[in-house]
């Protein structure tokens, strides 16, 4: 039957976390807090996954203003079928979806630099971080 690409697709808490434990991610996501896992699911404004009959291989969780910025929060596929244009076809279903001057950010593991490089990205040294236990002085 071939890889089947959905545009905001439900998506249960297990089948997430279970791509996530396949896909490298789970090591940067708080798997063990569904609560959280939850909220980012039901907040995400656009989400693009990529299904094997009914199982989740991929997905690509954004929040955007569809005009002006879209961040892409995650960006996993399963182990098992990387390589394959999995990833960059959840990439461009995202970009399609939307305006034409929409720019697409992320912040990429470090492992995944050269992927996003290759692909077309641009690399910007201006992110910053505050981390919901650090207070703004």
């Amino acid at each position: 039957m071939g890889i089947t690409y959905k545009k905001n697709h439900t998506v249960s808490v297990e089948q997430f976390i279970a791509l996530l434990k396949h896909s490298n991610l789970a090591q940067r996501r708080p798997i063990d807090d569904l609560v959280c896992l939850q909220g980012m699911l039901d907040h995400a404004n656009l989400t693009i996954t990529a299904w094997d009959a009914d199982k989740l291989i991929g997905i690509a969780r954004c929040v955007t203003d569809f005009h002006y910025a879209c961040y892409l929060s995650d960006l996993a596929v399963d182990e098992t079928y990387q390589k394959q244009g999995i990833g960059k076809q959840l990439q461009i279903d995202v970009q399609n979806s939307l305006n034409e001057k929409c720019k697409l950010i992320l912040i990429s593991a470090p492992s995944a630099n050269a992927y996003y490089e290759h692909i077309g990205f641009t690399r910007n040294e201006r992110c910053w971080v505050l981390q919901r236990n650090e207070s703004i002085e």
